[in-house]
């Protein structure tokens, strides 16, 4: 999927988005620098494998936070952590650096990406880019949670602020 794909898919389920174009990001200071309406709600996107590179995992935390790999192993019940390869990103999420997002898991044709979204998300709404760093679309994350879970991708909130 691409970013058109993926607001017509958007479309389709009747989700409510609001999407915004901007100049391309690749850090979240880039991204807080636009000032956007909302910027507090932009998820930060850590792609994670374990160290048998047998699991993946996507994971959304609020932009200022910062993630201890070891602390969220035992919280996740993973083997040990670390950031999987710009290889990894583009052959299971078909994402490039600097627009990794929780809808590049409708990428994954083998459904074994793990999302973890942060519950600071849990009944708000989440910022996250459709594909692309060159634009950024908020919906209300039990909306991404479902989308991603009708794919068949395990899904789950997590209390992130506890293992910073």
């Amino acid at each position: 999927m691409n970013r058109n794909e993926v607001l017509k898919l958007l479309d389709q389920k009747k989700i409510n988005y609001r999407c915004v174009e901007h100049p391309a990001v690749y850090t979240m200071e880039q991204m807080h620098a636009l000032h956007l309406d909302g910027d507090d709600l932009i998820a930060k996107n850590l792609f994670l494998r374990d160290d048998k590179k047998k699991n993946y995992y996507l994971v959304s935390i609020g932009t200022d936070d910062a993630v201890n790999l070891k602390e969220l192993r035992q919280v996740i019940g993973s083997r040990p952590l670390s950031f999987a390869s710009d290889g990894d990103l583009k052959k299971l999420l078909n994402l490039e650096k600097g627009s990794v997002t929780p809808l590049g898991i409708l990428n994954d044709e083998t459904c074994t990406v793990h999302f973890f979204a942060d519950l600071r998300f849990k009944n708000h709404l989440i910022g996250v880019h459709p594909m692309e760093n060159t634009a950024t679309v908020w919906l209300p994350a039990e909306d991404l949670m479902e989308l991603l879970k009708e794919h068949g991708n395990p899904v789950q909130y997590i209390q992130i602020h506890q293992i910073l």
